[in-house]
């Protein structure tokens, strides 16, 4: 498993394992637990939650997946902006903690901007670091702007991610943010990089896909992994998928590949707004 490196020196993979939509059927959690633990024995021991999804239920369902394996797994949560307060903060810590039944959360992210100062929530991002309850946090859906304010707030310059919408589809972070974040030597975070599988309906991505014997979420979940310095979180909903996305990291996409895929996606010429779904 290729892994990179937060600005603390911790080594994460850069393949792991997203849960949106995660726990919300019950007759579906045998087979998701199955898939996040085949996860882990494949080496995609980095496990993305949020106590959003599924109003916490992703964070039971993965609590009970990695149950007796805690020490394997980089484990990642987040806080909703509207309880982004300090003390709104740690007592949502909190509440996530009992749902994954573990004492300490790896990577511990603001989910996406409110109204709260980020200053705030630092401070209760170093209490709660202070407390054990957390060793790294950052934030999610955060543009150049924001990710300035950050880094001139008190504490700012010990974030540790940013978490964003970046796929085939979705290319504007390339411009700004994507170069921002390798320079301070900030790994990013990409979810969605299939774009909740409607990249695989593109004829063109079919084609290279064919001529790798692949398939085309893989073409595209190996197309984010392509770079330097981003982490992607693909979810899986059955094993065989599981295993294309761990496959997916050992594709090695050609010139001609990338050149015909910039040419059905093109790279961003200007700076864009920050896209999020």
């Amino acid at each position: 498993m290729r892994k990179t490196k937060l600005p603390s020196g911790k080594s994460i993979p850069v393949l792991g394992q997203g849960t949106w939509y995660m726990g919300d059927e019950s007759h579906r959690r045998a087979d998701e637990i199955a898939t996040l633990r085949l996860g882990l024995d494949l080496g995609m021991s980095l496990i993305d939650t949020a106590e959003m999804y599924g109003d916490g239920a992703s964070e039971k369902l993965v609590g009970e997946a990695i149950a007796g394996r805690r020490d394997e797994v980089f484990l990642v949560s987040k806080v909703l902006p509207s309880n982004a307060s300090r003390s709104g903060t740690i007592a949502a810590c909190e509440r996530s903690l009992r749902r994954l039944g573990t004492d300490c959360i790896d990577l511990y992210l603001l989910h996406w901007r409110g109204r709260t100062p980020f200053a705030e929530t630092i401070a209760a991002f170093e209490a709660l670091q202070d407390a054990g309850k957390i060793r790294h946090w950052g934030v999610s859906n955060m543009d150049v702007d924001d990710m300035e304010e950050i880094a001139r707030a008190a504490g700012g310059d010990a974030i540790s991610t940013n978490q964003v919408l970046y796929n085939l589809m979705r290319r504007g972070i390339e411009y700004d943010l994507l170069p921002q974040a390798q320079a301070r030597g900030l790994p990013l975070m990409a979810y969605s990089p299939i774009e909740q599988g409607r990249l695989t309906e593109y004829p063109e991505v079919q084609d290279i896909a064919d001529k790798h014997g692949v398939t085309p979420a893989q073409v595209a979940l190996a197309w984010v992994l392509r770079k330097e310095g981003v982490i992607a979180i693909p979810k899986a909903s059955t094993l065989k998928h599981v295993r294309e996305n761990r496959a997916a990291l050992d594709l090695q996409l050609t010139a001609e590949d990338l050149a015909e895929l910039d040419e059905v996606f093109p790279p961003p010429d200007g700076p864009e707004s920050l896209e999020m779904i």
